[in-house]
């Protein structure tokens, strides 16, 4: 098949592809049709081959060539030879992880990469509704009721309903973490929204092949500074109440005091976070207890963090379990998170079955941490002797690991909180085809969405920093003519007479 490329359009001398000869190497193709794709996105044109016979179980996509053309405007000219495969309900627990994302990742599979894109938006969406504003009485607190909270970011096409908010206590020592109103009437004193429990509607689960159960947890959209509250200090997970007996199964100490501690004061986090997502996840599973169902928990940052431990809670705590002794999948899906735990925290965690899928800039220095000196990476023989230090922490399953030099669309600069954006690691995701290919974006995914909290795309795009805004910082006209900050309706506490679940 040859291709001559003329800027603005590429014309193909010839699509016949006969068997045998697929030009991907694994699958034989017996006939191609040209379908021409137009991106929403200006700056990039992908053409797009599909293979008649759709019964294939892969996808794959490959980039023959990139044209630049001038200083000032760069397009993207791709072929894509892309295998049709069965649709996600076909496939699901493929891409939830049940074969480690073997074959999935390298190169890119086309349905894994819209999975985790939608999770990283998921993901994002705990950041886009929370008041990080201190001139806020409600500052700490989501914007956004339950019943409007996808419709009011945009997002009710991701087809999920909130079922549960979750709050932590800010008497913890993360104090770059929490957000406090400095006014003395506020929502709560002690109280910080920390992410939310939602569950996919009929449509989606349809679509989906099973009821999914997601529970995002916030992180950190732009500051590092929590970091350094971090003690790395190694705690037993057995001393906060979760179901351990291996006293040698450790975490950050400072991740599991936010996710266990509580201020019987507040109405809000009267239970723990850990208290509150394992009833709501108890009550989901007995109301879906006839359907296939799934446990995805995504988070950024110390969200992913919050994520990991979340999963393994529940997973510890057996709470997957059917009646009929069937486990429920859980899969986490992590982006630019830390280490959380020792190597027993790894084994553990790896040992109940849980899939972890972590994905990373390679330049970010969050999953560096904790753990920069002994960790993963450290020669077997160190490990072993060190495994019981109480700074030896190890990541848990599989990284995809990326590279935002390797995008034509942003500056090559070495920014720590860009190198850490969610946004910008998305557009990573939409453009990474595999090691050692070009970036082409392959979904439409706006680029201007980089640029929604940092400054890291090209000046040549237009895109201005860190342009979401609230508009009048809240402040609306009364029908006095007077400026006021808005009453919002009464938020959920959320919290059940009884627990479900003993904790």
């Amino acid at each position: 098949m040859a291709l001559t490329f003329i800027p603005n359009h590429v014309s193909f001398r010839s699509c016949n592809v006969g068997i045998g000869s697929s030009p991907l190497g694994k699958y034989p193709l017996r006939s191609m049709k040209m379908e021409y794709t137009s991106l929403k996105r200006s700056t990039v044109s992908a053409f797009l081959l599909r293979a008649d016979n759709s019964t294939l179980s892969k996808s794959t996509t490959m980039v023959d060539k990139k044209v630049t053309e001038g200083a000032t405007s760069e397009k993207v000219v791709s072929t894509v030879i892309q295998e049709d495969r069965m649709s996600l309900a076909d496939c699901w627990r493929e891409i939830h992880g049940e074969n480690d994302w073997a074959g999935l990742l390298d190169p890119m599979d086309t349905l894994l990469r819209t999975e985790l894109i939608r999770y990283g938006e998921m993901a994002h969406a705990s950041y886009d509704a929370f008041d990080f504003d201190p001139y806020s009485k409600y500052c700490g607190s989501c914007k956004y009721s339950k019943e409007q909270f996808f419709e009011s970011l945009d997002m009710g096409g991701h087809g999920y309903e909130v079922s549960r908010y979750l709050y932590a206590t800010s008497n913890i020592n993360l104090p770059n973490f929490f957000k406090k109103s400095r006014w003395p009437k506020t929502w709560s004193k002690n109280g910080n929204w920390i992410g939310y429990v939602a569950v996919s509607n009929e449509e989606t689960s349809k679509r989906l092949g099973r009821r999914d159960i997601t529970i995002a947890w916030r992180g950190t959209v732009t500051h590092l500074d929590w970091i350094s509250d971090l003690t790395d200090v190694l705690k037993p997970v057995s001393s906060d109440r979760i179901p351990c007996h291996d006293p040698s199964v450790r975490v950050e100490s400072g991740f599991i005091n936010l996710y266990t501690d509580k201020d019987e004061s507040c109405k809000y986090c009267n239970l723990s976070a850990r208290e509150q997502v394992l009833d709501e996840v108890a009550r989901l599973m007995e109301k879906y207890k006839d359907e296939d169902i799934s446990i995805t928990i995504t988070g950024h940052s110390l969200g992913s963090a919050l994520a990991t431990l979340n999963a393994y809670d529940i997973a510890e705590t057996g709470l997957h379990i059917r009646g009929d002794g069937q486990a429920v999948p859980i899969a986490v899906f992590s982006f630019s998170g830390p280490r959380v735990g020792n190597i027993r925290f790894k084994e553990r965690l790896e040992g109940l079955g849980i899939k972890v899928l972590r994905v990373v800039n390679v330049h970010d220095v969050v999953p560096k941490t904790p753990g920069f000196i002994l960790n993963e990476h450290a020669p077997q023989g160190l490990t072993k002797i060190t495994e019981g230090f109480q700074w030896s922490y190890f990541h848990v399953g599989k990284e995809l690991a990326l590279d935002h030099k390797n995008s034509p669309f942003l500056r090559h600069n070495d920014d720590p909180v860009c190198a850490h954006n969610l946004e910008a690691l998305l557009h990573l995701l939409d453009g990474y085809q595999g090691k050692g290919r070009i970036f082409a974006p392959a979904t439409g995914r706006d680029i201007a969405l980089v640029n929604k909290d940092c400054d890291f795309l090209e000046d040549r795009y237009g895109i201005p920093p860190c342009w979401r805004q609230v508009e009048n910082k809240g402040m609306v006209k009364g029908k006095d003519g007077r400026w006021m900050q808005p009453i919002r309706p009464e938020l959920h506490a959320d919290q059940p007479a009884e627990l479900q679940l003993s904790a």
